[in-house]
């Protein structure tokens, strides 16, 4: 088959494009921008996805735009189901990319990450599908997972240290000190109360 695939990043796509020019399909990469906060870190896994695709011979559709405001507002006040949101977004795109390519299929490199919601992404993954009007290709690539990763550090690519979005970033990083006052009681003080 002809097959669109969805790429997050390089090295989640390593072992899925693997398998699936093993198995004689025909693979396209696409790489969707919206979801991945900062700008800075955007370029950065773009860059190394480019990088890997010169050097493997992997054809790409870049996406152009950067929606960052149009994310935000769709997850604002949604926060704790924003990845439904969000592989909705980029499997849509990745559908109707197909749709307009004349791809037998897409599917994506979510599939790889022991990480993700998998059983979400296939239920959204298929439904994207049928409402476009052209095949989900479902594969669990997670038995792959240890491959993938010793593969993209003797490559010595840029692994990333979260999902992409500005949430899964704070996750990451943002460890609130136990000694930290709370915010709300800075605020308190602030107005002049005694006591927090």
């Amino acid at each position: 088959m002809k097959i669109l695939l969805h790429i997050c990043c390089a090295p989640c796509s390593i072992y899925p494009i693997d398998v699936l020019k093993n198995a004689q399909h025909t693979v396209m990469g696409f790489f969707y921008r919206h979801n991945i906060h900062p700008f800075t870190e955007c370029l950065r896994r773009e860059e190394t996805l480019k990088t890997y695709a010169d050097a493997i011979g992997l054809k790409m559709i870049w996406q152009s735009d950067y929606a960052v405001e149009a994310f935000l507002r769709n997850v604002a006040f949604r926060e704790a189901d924003r990845c439904r949101y969000c592989y909705h977004d980029r499997l849509t795109a990745t559908a109707h990319l197909a749709k307009r390519g004349k791809f037998d299929a897409f599917t994506t490199t979510l599939l790889y990450s022991r990480f993700q919601k998998h059983d979400l992404i296939r239920e959204i993954g298929h439904a994207a599908g049928k409402a476009v009007g052209v095949s989900f290709f479902y594969q669990d690539f997670r038995k792959g997972w240890e491959i993938g990763i010793a593969e993209s550090r003797r490559m010595e690519m840029y692994r990333q240290p979260y999902c992409g979005c500005i949430y899964s970033e704070k996750e990451r990083y943002c460890r609130p000190s136990r000694n930290a006052p709370a915010s709300s009681a800075i605020v308190r003080k602030e107005a002049g109360h005694s006591r927090p």
